[in-house]
């Protein structure tokens, strides 16, 4: 099995804003949306915290343009794809960027109607749509704080692992 790798992201959360669709000069449409997820710890005094982090995601071509018509702020979406990792030089001060971003092979809109869009599978494959069960958005929609320096660095103990 040496030299093969994998490269998989899963990801099911909520639309933090419309996503942003626009066109290539060769016509190809690119979305990109940013994605809340998320997951729950305890802090030491073994109460419950929940932690939101964002995505960047970009969808292309007939993927982007169904992520125009029928994603909308706060819906539910199912992603599958790959990460990728960008950098350029900083035209004011000069400094190479990076970022890293999920690049969508496959989308399922999971909200019912009315609920920040559709439902349905759109990467052509055999998957059937799903749909929310409770069709909530129990996502805290707000960007997260900076954790202060050092914070969750301690030592994991039992009752830190939630199984």
């Amino acid at each position: 099995m040496a030299g093969k790798s994998v490269n998989k992201v899963i990801l099911i959360g909520n639309l933090g804003k419309d996503p942003e669709v626009k066109y290539t000069p060769q016509g190809k449409a690119v979305a990109r949306i940013a994605l809340a997820t998320n997951w729950s710890s305890k802090d030491t005094a073994g109460n419950w915290q929940d932690h939101t982090d964002w995505h960047n995601v970009v969808l292309w071509e007939r993927l982007a343009e169904v992520a125009g018509q029928y994603l909308k702020k706060g819906g539910k979406v199912y992603i599958e794809g790959r990460l990728q990792t960008r950098s350029w030089d900083d035209k004011t001060s000069g400094q190479k960027k990076y970022m890293t971003e999920v690049v969508a092979n496959d989308m399922m809109l999971l909200s019912g109607r009315g609920e920040g869009g559709g439902s349905g599978d759109f990467s052509g494959g055999s998957r059937g749509s799903s749909s929310s069960a409770d069709g909530g958005n129990n996502f805290d929609q707000r960007t997260p704080e900076p954790e202060p320096a050092g914070a969750g660095t301690g030592p994991i103990t039992d009752e830190d692992i939630p199984f």
